[in-house]
C-alpha cells in the first residue's frame, strides 16, 4: 500500500486544509469498516487513510513530513550522516565504513558515530559495544464521526471501529456541536519502546434535523398554527429535544412571531442552558371551502385592516 499520505488521500502537495478534510471525509464514508465488515482490503485502506488524515490535518506534523523531519507514521527521521564526514577528522582520525578498519579511531569514537546516527541513548556497555535507549509517543488516531442532532444534544454512547481496527466506546457529551473534536487519551496507536501511545481524535459532524436547527446554544424552530388559533389564542404541545411541552399562544398572533422557551436550549460551554425559540406560522389549508372564504370576506368589508400601512409609511 501506498505510504505516501497525500497519495493514500488522492491529493498533491498543494492541498489545502479543506481539500484535505474533504478527502477525508468522502474517503471514510465509503470505506468504513461498518460498511464492509467482510472486506479486509477496505479495511486496511480505512486505517491508511485515517492515518493519513492524522498527520496531514495536523499543520505542524504536515509541515515536519514535507520537510524530511518525520515520516508517514509521524516518527522521527534518523538524522543522515555519510561515512565521508568522519574519513577525515581535524584530529588525524580516518575511518573507512567499507572495511571497518580505522586509524587512531577508539570506541568512543565508534560510539559517538553510532550515537549520532541512533540517539542520544548510545552509552558504552563493555568492550566495543553500544546501548540503545529510544522511545516515542505513539500516533494520534483520528476519526469522523456522523452524529443525530438529537443525540448530540442529549448526550449519548456509541462503539466505533478506529483506524486500528480496536472497538472504543464514545461518550457524546450533551450539547456537542457541528464540527467539534473529542481527545481519548491514550486510546490512539501505541508507543516505541516506552513511550506513550497517542490519543484518538474523534471529529463529530451532526446531521441536520427536518425541525430543529441550532443557533449558539439556542435551539430554533417553526411552529405551524391554524387562522382561528391564531386569532384566538390556544394551548399546543411544542416538541423540545427533552420532550413536549404545553405552550400558550397568544390571541391574535401573527407568522414570525417569536416564543422563547427558557432552558429547553442544549447545554453550552461554561455549563450554562440556552433556550428554544418558537417561531409562529400561520398556515392555511390547501383546500379553502366557501365558509371560510365568507368568513374571510365579512370580516375584511368590516375590519378595514391595512398590515401594510405602516410599511408605507417607512418606505
Amino acid at each position: 500500500m501506498n505510504s505516501d499520505p497525500y497519495k493514500i488521500l488522492g491529493l498533491t502537495k498543494t492541498a489545502t486544509q479543506d481539500e484535505i478534510k474533504k478527502a477525508y471525509r468522502k474517503l471514510v464514508k465509503d470505506l468504513h469498516p461498518d460498511l464492509h465488515p467482510d472486506d479486509a482490503a477496505k479495511q486496511e485502506r480505512f486505517k491508511a487513510v485515517s492515518a493519513a488524515y492524522g498527520l496531514l490535518s495536523d499543520p505542524e506534523k504536515r509541515r515536519r513530513f514535507d520537510a524530511g523531519e518525520i515520516d508517514a507514521s509521524g516518527q522521527e527521521r534518523p538524522e543522515r550522516q555519510y561515512y565521508h564526514q568522519y574519513a577525515d577528522r581535524e584530529d588525524g582520525h580516518r575511518y573507512d565504513p567499507r572495511t571497518g578498519s580505522g586509524t587512531g579511531m577508539g570506541e568512543d569514537d565508534l560510539g559517538g558515530i553510532f550515537s549520532q546516527f541512533f540517539g542520544r541513548g548510545t552509552g558504552g556497555q563493555g568492550r566495543g559495544g553500544f546501548r540503545q535507549e529510544m522511545y516515542a509517543r505513539g500516533q494520534d488516531l483520528r476519526y469522523h464521526l456522523e452524529v443525530d442532532f438529537l443525540d448530540a444534544a442529549r448526550g449519548t454512547k456509541r462503539r466505533v471501529t478506529m483506524p486500528d481496527g480496536n472497538d472504543i466506546d464514545i461518550t457524546i457529551p450533551p450539547g456537542l456541536k457541528d464540527g467539534q473534536t473529542l481527545r481519548l487519551r491514550g486510546k490512539g496507536a501505541p508507543g516505541f519502546g516506552q513511550g506513550k501511545p497517542g490519543d484518538a481524535l474523534v471529529t463529530v459532524a451532526v446531521r441536520p434535523h427536518p425541525v430543529f436547527s441550532l443557533s449558539g446554544d439556542d435551539i430554533e424552530m417553526e411552529l405551524p398554527i391554524t387562522f382561528d388559533e391564531a386569532v384566538l389564542g390556544v394551548k399546543v404541545d411544542v416538541p423540545t429535544v427533552s420532550g413536549s411541552v404545553s405552550v400558550t399562544i397568544p390571541e391574535g398572533a401573527s407568522s414570525g412571531q417569536r416564543l422563547r422557551l427558557r432552558g429547553k436550549g442544549i447545554k453550552g460551554s461554561r455549563g450554562k442552558v440556552g433556550d428554544q425559540i418558537v417561531r409562529l406560522k400561520i398556515v392555511l389549508p390547501k383546500h379553502i371551502d366557501g365558509d371560510l372564504k365568507d368568513l374571510a370576506r365579512r370580516w375584511r368589508d368590516k375590519a378595514g385592516f391595512d398590515p401594510r400601512a405602516e410599511l408605507r409609511r417607512m418606505t
